[in-house]
């Protein structure tokens, strides 16, 4: 196995906060600088885009850009220029405020590295269009599927050769979630735009996960599991398969070789509910967690794998995203507002998951998810021009079934041939949530990943990975490329990453 370099770096996964911790350009690399005034670039206005504006900074240019009829797009360019590009991408239904306090803090980390950075709200104010309500404007739709993203990326490198004389050299992308599908829209879509992609819990099939959400919305509605319950779940399902990896250390490295069956291993309540047993509705719903949802005899979207039940933090993976004790979950919220807006846009605001039914409904849902959708595993034009794709998961999401992305990689693999690994890796992380926490490592600076990959041809065969809490590391260990697991060595702290060595399982 390669060396694992291990450090501290804080977790550096969501698309809001800053992924730049360590890396740094080469002291002996050369710097750009401007060739022209901040305030000229004004000038750049044409039929393509509208310069809003354009300040000075301390030590970068700022200028704020609309892409008909409401991409807002920023530019910032420093002082002293590295010759590269960093964009970064976005969460859930998008439309964020670009002066956010955690995206500012994401873009002065990188114009601090001397990126030119580039961001965008993919074309509409989730202030005044929340959820999915911006979706009744066909065009808005099809901005935040897909063509704002193609539109930030060449009009900021339009807007680096004006104020430098040159575009960038090397071009990178950083998301997750809705920021990693979107990275993936660039790698099949737009496969000249960046070199170098970081795709983390890419939410890439979108008629698979709002069907999840929809079975499960329903079986929650008719027997709602407490979320003090949770920690009772967590406790039999790590109990019956933490040691399934042939270790006890509180993480399941491959929840597909536990088989939990929920009315067979919780207590279930004799007669009346409890607080330490299940009811048989109760058991319902969590097995329609756990269950691939079929349609006409077809599995339309997988059942969720164990794991992201245990608390971290204090509070399960579960609660919030999958189960809340009043009201919808996150996922739940998420899909109906799509429903409303994104696919039946017609009908009554007041739609309820009730009205969707699985045999009738699910190609209207199909052809919108499409337009968002990033599972085409043809990525020739990416390879061919020597792009790097870098994905990675949380084995214990509770947002997106990470069976989601071992089914792309795997159809990538088929796809563009035995050489896919070369540039294109995936990394499945044990116990980690969405975009980050969990009881399982999550934190490393993705910029030490991708720039040595694309520009040193140093692939990432391992990436030390951290679990930080209070100043001080929890535990490290080795994120290895699927399919390959991070193992024990026989001796050691099963918290210390030098006692474990990538295999193949």
């Amino acid at each position: 196995m390669r060396a694992v370099l291990f450090f501290i770096a804080a977790c550096a996964m969501a698309q809001n906060t800053p992924h730049i911790r360590e890396w740094k350009p080469a002291p002996s690399e050369a710097r750009t600088k401007p060739r022209a005034g901040c305030s000229a670039l004004e000038s750049l206005t044409g039929y393509e885009f509208s310069v809003m504006s354009a300040e000075s900074h301390a030590s970068f240019c700022r200028v704020l850009i609309q892409v008909m009829p409401e991409i807002r797009i920023e530019v910032s360019l420093p002082d002293q220029w590295n010759r590269r590009m960093y964009m970064f991408g976005n969460g859930g239904f998008a439309g964020e405020n670009l002066e956010a306090a955690n995206r500012v803090a994401n873009r002065n980390t990188a114009i601090a590295a001397g990126f030119v950075v580039a961001q965008t709200n993919t074309g509409h104010d989730a202030q005044r269009e929340p959820g999915a309500s911006f979706a009744v404007n066909p065009q808005k739709l099809l901005d935040y599927a897909f063509r704002s993203l193609h539109v930030t990326a060449e009009t900021a490198k339009r807007v680096a050769q004006a104020y430098y004389g040159s575009r960038p050299s090397k071009s990178y992308y950083v998301g997750c979630s809705t920021g990693g599908r979107q990275g993936l829209q660039f790698a099949q879509r737009y496969p000249e735009d960046f070199d170098g992609i970081v795709a983390g819990a890419p939410a890439l099939d979108s008629t698979a996960g709002r069907l999840r959400a929809i079975a499960t919305a329903l079986a929650v509605e008719n027997a709602r599991v407490p979320v003090a319950k949770l920690k009772i779940l967590a406790d039999t399902v790590y109990e019956k398969c933490d040691t399934k990896d042939g270790l006890k250390d509180g993480l399941i490295d491959d929840p597909r070789k536990c088989e939990f069956r929920a009315a067979r291993d919780l207590p279930v309540c004799s007669g009346v509910d409890g607080p330490s047993c299940f009811t048989k509705e109760q058991i319902k719903t969590i097995d329609t967690v756990y269950s691939d949802v079929m349609v006409n005899g077809k599995r339309e979207a997988y059942g969720f794998p164990v794991g992201a039940e245990v608390a971290a933090n204090g509070r399960s993976g579960w609660d919030g995203w999958i189960m809340r004790d009043g009201g919808l979950s996150q996922s739940a919220s998420m899909t109906l507002s799509a429903l409303q807006f994104m696919v039946f846009p017609k009908v009554d605001e007041n739609y309820r998951f009730q009205q969707f039914q699985m045999e009738r409904d699910v190609p209207q849902l199909r052809k919108v998810a499409s337009m968002m959708s990033a599972t085409n595993p043809d990525l020739t034009r990416f390879r061919d021009r020597g792009g790097k794709l870098f994905m990675y998961m949380g084995w214990a999401d509770p947002a997106l079934n990470p069976l989601i992305a071992i089914e792309y990689y795997e159809k990538a693999l088929q796809a563009n041939g035995p050489k896919t690994r070369d540039f294109f890796k995936l990394y499945m992380l044990p116990g980690v949530f969405h975009c980050g926490s969990g009881v399982g490592p999550a934190c490393f600076d993705v910029l030490k990943v991708i720039v040595p990959w694309v520009e040193q041809g140093k692939a990432p065969e391992s990436i030390a990975a951290t679990q930080p809490e209070g100043g001080k590391v929890l535990r490290s260990r080795p994120l290895c490329a699927y399919p390959q697991v991070a193992r024990y060595k026989g001796s050691g702290s099963v918290d210390d990453g030098a006692n474990f060595r990538c295999v193949e399982p």
